[in-house]
């Protein structure tokens, strides 16, 4: 499969099917089918807006998810994204309706694309039955411009196992967190650990150029009704962002009232936790514009009691901002109810601001070809948290200076260079392209622990080699 950039996106410019002994097409799975693309499962779940366990599970057990909505959405995001990487419209339809759906209570069902009558599809005896859920796996024959590109010998049959996913989990992202020893605050004269309880107040907080960028627009957003979304991985700093813009609303006297409806136990759908819906953003707006009021259960008195504190509150000289954090696992459905609150309005004003902040995922879910979300996507502004990278020095100095040490006396250039290289992330069995840097600040803290740590142990200063090992 040859590969062709479009757009800034490395899409497969054509699919050529592998081959049987006689000649005919093979029916390869979803599981070989996404293989063959050579992008990693994780990738394809974020671009697809589904989490990695539930396209594994369709793609090595044929695990649909349980909603048929879901189902429905998924089946064609993904056969949208086999056709995006060059996979013919035949292939892709027969990988998805091989795929069998088992429902939660264990019981085998096939997609209601395939109109079997029973429950289970007939057992396969030869490849007549190959339309008859997973096809038979009998050996193929590559086509030779796919042989010369592998370099294998073309006497030898062709093993499809080569080209599998491995069933291992990819390597965690995130470092194993551990506390900074007394050995090696002992052996460092460090008189606390600059990674434990380290942000305390506004001066804590390392400001670059991307982070005062991210700030000014949440500020700007809790002044002028705007709606962002801040997106960033996990341990990129996020949730510090969020404290510090209500530290300096409240330091600073800001007329603001920041509405935090509770997340806990919140998931997309209902077979993992609790929705998020509308009705719940409603209520956390009246609790905290007026506590104790009664709460009316028809829907359109409801929205009438938030229009009216709302527009009391902004009457007031407040300026109302909602903030949703764990935003990648909201509804399709509830995201785009947001729309209804943000066309809230006193005269031309509008009534409320919205802070979505989330992972990667809320990407897929804010992607402006999506129809059933288009209208919220043009009226969001999306800003990411990048990794330090660049600032990565800057950022060590900074950690130490706030617990008094010099952190020249510990760093040189190499070891810098050894964090930024060891930083890398690149998936199991991915390609070059695929590695990207994860040199996010909780990422970086619990490398550095670890590495203190290690070189406390041996009594020893940091260096790249410990650095590297770490």
């Amino acid at each position: 499969m040859k590969h062709a950039n479009v757009n800034g996106a490395n899409v497969g410019a054509q699919f050529i099917a592998p081959k049987t002994a006689n000649g005919t097409p093979a029916h390869l799975s979803l599981n070989e089918l996404l293989s063959c693309t050579k992008v990693s499962k994780a990738q394809i779940a974020r671009e697809v807006g589904c989490t990695r366990p539930t396209l594994s599970g369709l793609a090595r057990r044929g695990i649909w998810p349980a909603f048929d909505d879901e189902r429905a959405r998924l089946r064609a995001d993904l056969l949208a994204w086999l056709k995006k990487h060059g996979i013919d419209e035949k292939s892709a339809e027969a990988a998805l309706d091989g795929v069998r759906y088992e429902a939660s209570d264990g019981a085998s069902r096939a997609p209601k694309t395939l109109q079997w009558g029973v429950d289970s599809p007939p057992k396969q005896k030869n490849a007549q039955n190959a339309d008859f859920g997973r096809p038979v796996k009998t050996p193929v024959e590559w086509p030779s411009d796919a042989q010369k590109q592998t370099g294998r010998d073309e006497s030898r049959p062709y093993d499809l196992s080569t080209v599998f996913d491995s069933p291992k989990e990819e390597t965690e992202m995130l470092l194993k967190n551990e506390t900074l020893s007394a050995q090696a605050r002992q052996f460092f004269k460090i008189p606390r650990s600059p990674f434990c309880d380290d942000i305390n107040c506004q001066d804590d907080v390392f400001t670059s150029a991307d982070t005062a960028y991210a700030r000014n627009a949440l500020l700007d957003c809790a002044a002028n009704q705007g709606f962002v979304a801040l997106i960033g991985e996990s341990g990129s700093g996020k949730t510090t962002m969020r404290e510090e813009l209500e530290s300096r609303l409240a330091e600073h006297h800001r007329p603001v009232v920041v509405i935090k409806p509770y997340t806990l136990e919140m998931e997309p759908t209902e077979r993992y936790g609790r929705v998020m819906k509308s009705g719940q953003i409603s209520e956390a707006i009246i609790a905290t514009l007026a506590p104790g009021a009664r709460i009316y259960r028809s829907m359109q008195a409801r929205a009438r009691q938030v229009h009216e504190l709302l527009t009391a509150s902004q009457q007031a000289g407040n300026a109302n901002l909602l903030i949703i954090e764990e935003a990648h696992r909201l509804p399709i459905t509830t995201l785009r109810h947001l729309k209804g609150f943000m066309e809230m309005k006193n005269g031309l004003r509008r009534l409320l601001g919205v802070v979505l902040i989330g992972q990667p995922e809320l990407h897929a879910l804010l992607n402006e070809h999506r129809a059933d979300v288009r209208e919220i996507v043009q009226r969001c502004a999306k800003i990411e948290m990048l990794p330090l990278d660049a600032e990565l020095e800057n950022y060590i100095r900074h950690k130490f200076a706030r617990v008094g040490v010099d952190a020249a006396q510990m760093f040189s250039q190499p070891i810098y260079d050894a964090i930024r290289a060891r930083l890398i992330y690149r998936p199991r069995n991915g390609s070059p392209g695929e590695a990207r840097s994860i040199c996010y600040p909780l990422v970086v803290n619990n490398l550095l622990v670890r590495a203190l740590n290690a070189a406390a142990r041996v009594g020893m200063g940091l260096s790249p080699d410990v650095i590297k090992e770490c």
